[in-house]
């Protein structure tokens, strides 16, 4: 338990800032694009407190966590969030990565959303902030649902902010997607409460524990753990359930695309991290062979993601398929149903929820410098007119290919070492080097379009933001942060796994 009080209200603080900013947002007026800026120095000041609560709970060398009842509601109603080293600096990447998201794309935003429609975007990224840190957070099953819905509407709605037909298609495509994992998951709970007769996690872990020695409804029970993971699973965009990924990404504003693949999936996937580990357990997931399946699912999205990248030529494309091969990573490490296979897998979360974004916003600087040309044969030469973006899509995909120093490098290499005295290490190193090499394929021939001139039509020169590059230079100095000193933020992960 936590005796500092300040870091004890943190939590809901933040959530409850993020809500009541989403409120009070609409009500500003739309001069000087007050709402936009609000939203980004609430975000800001959210990640100052997730910054002090981490501190507080690491500062005295121990693994701490605390709980924090909402409404002082008993079990199995009551609605707690829970805090540890792990939620801590989840909550503050989300946090980082959100804001250098908004920033990076300020300008961007400008030119793809109509004013009328910009006081929309704030609200939507508020509350998506709200739900990634609830998802965070929450202890309970009926919270983690609340909030899934909530990151369903705000995701979707902040694809169609953009006008356009195929805007339009694509937001559908998902949030009929969304819909039908969110159908999964909430049927999965109802069956969960129907045999636990609770709703907090260490309740239902021990509920389950007495179930699985009992070997009583253990048929319902695998089924509840299916339908679960299948719903977060197609959430996350999990291959085979990805297809609605690319088009969403494809059609979007920069803004979104970066929101979307760095922070949005990863919400779900650690909502799956945390129902593995803290309410069915890892013995519990290993006896219903779940460790099996998830492992497979993530070594066929490794392979397909990238397969699938290979075929884009346009570059927003190309880098949502590779999100869905780097999704495989995430499922890998936790399909290795180990402690450091836990912790490798929310590293790569870290990694991508700040790699992605970054490679997202340096695609748009190239395609504004073509001229908002997507193609990647549009967009050779692009990186002498914006220099800031071109080094941010070579960084990003030095990371994606698990280059030393960078970002990717530390969390493919946790990854590697994780996978150590498991029975799927052959399956697991074969998948790690496989994928590396496909990334490679479609990142390298970018990278080279890029940074060749093109002597027939030269892209025009475009002014690029004191903005836009103070954001690149943050992200470029996380992925180097990342790759060079990824030791004390491994063990600290593994603390806050632990007690997870």
């Amino acid at each position: 338990m936590i005796d500092n009080m300040v870091a004890f209200n943190i939590p809901f603080v933040s959530i409850f800032m993020l809500m009541i900013a989403a409120i009070i947002t609409p009500l500003l007026p739309r001069k000087k694009r007050i709402p936009e800026k609000l939203s980004c120095l609430v975000i800001f000041i959210v990640a100052i407190l997730s910054a002090y609560l981490l501190y507080a709970l690491t500062s005295s060398g121990q693994d701490i966590s605390f709980n924090f009842p909402m409404g002082h509601f008993p079990a199995p109603w009551g609605n707690e969030l829970r805090a540890g080293p792990l939620e801590a600096v989840l909550s503050l990447v989300f946090c980082v990565a959100m804001l250098l998201s908004l920033t990076g794309n300020f300008s961007s935003t400008a030119e793809d959303i109509p004013a009328s429609r910009r006081q929309i975007f704030s609200v939507l990224v508020n509350l998506l902030t709200a739900s990634l840190l609830a998802l965070t957070y929450t202890n309970d099953l009926f919270t983690a649902y609340v909030f899934i819905e909530i990151n369903t509407i705000a995701a979707c709605a902040i694809v169609a902010v953009k006008e356009g037909p195929a805007t339009t298609r694509a937001a559908l495509r998902y949030l009929i997607m969304s819909l039908v994992g969110s159908g999964l998951v909430m049927i999965a709970i109802c069956l969960l409460y129907d045999l636990t007769g609770h709703l907090l996690m260490q309740n239902m872990h021990g509920a389950i524990q007495v179930l699985m020695i009992t070997r009583e409804y253990a048929m319902p029970l695998t089924v509840s753990l299916g339908l679960v993971t299948t719903g977060l699973a197609i959430k996350s965009a999990l291959y085979p359930f990805a297809a609605w990924l690319p088009d969403a990404h494809g059609t979007s504003t920069n803004a979104s695309s970066a929101i979307l693949s760095g922070l949005v999936l990863k919400g779900h996937v650690f909502t799956i991290i945390k129902i593995f580990y803290r309410v069915f357990g890892l013995e519990v997931i290993h006896a219903l062979r779940m460790d099996t399946v998830i492992f497979i699912l993530g070594v066929a999205a490794m392979i397909m993601g990238s397969v699938h990248a290979l075929k884009q030529n346009n570059i927003k494309r190309m880098i949502a398929w590779s999100s869905v091969a780097q999704i495989g990573y995430i499922f890998l490490g936790v399909g290795l149903n180990t402690v450091a296979g836990i912790a490798a897998a929310c590293l790569h979360i870290i990694v991508h929820a700040c790699v992605k974004p970054m490679l997202f916003t340096a695609a748009g600087g190239l395609s504004n410098a073509a001229g908002h040309k997507k193609e990647l044969h549009a967009l050779m030469g692009t990186f002498y007119v914006n220099r800031w973006a071109g080094m941010g899509l070579i960084a990003g995909a030095c990371s994606m290919m698990g280059i030393p120093a960078f970002a990717g490098f530390a969390s493919k290499l946790s990854l590697t070492l994780a996978s150590f005295d498991n029975k799927f290490i052959v399956w697991a190193l074969a998948a790690l080097a496989t994928s590396s090499v496909l990334n490679a394929l479609y990142y390298v021939p970018a990278v080279i379009v890029i940074l060749t001139h093109n002597k027939n039509n030269p892209p025009k020169p475009a002014p690029v933001t004191k903005l836009y590059k103070f954001s690149m230079f943050v992200f470029l100095m996380i992925n180097f942060y990342l790759g060079l000193f990824c030791v004390p933020l491994l063990r600290l992960i593994t603390r806050g796994v632990n007690v997870l």
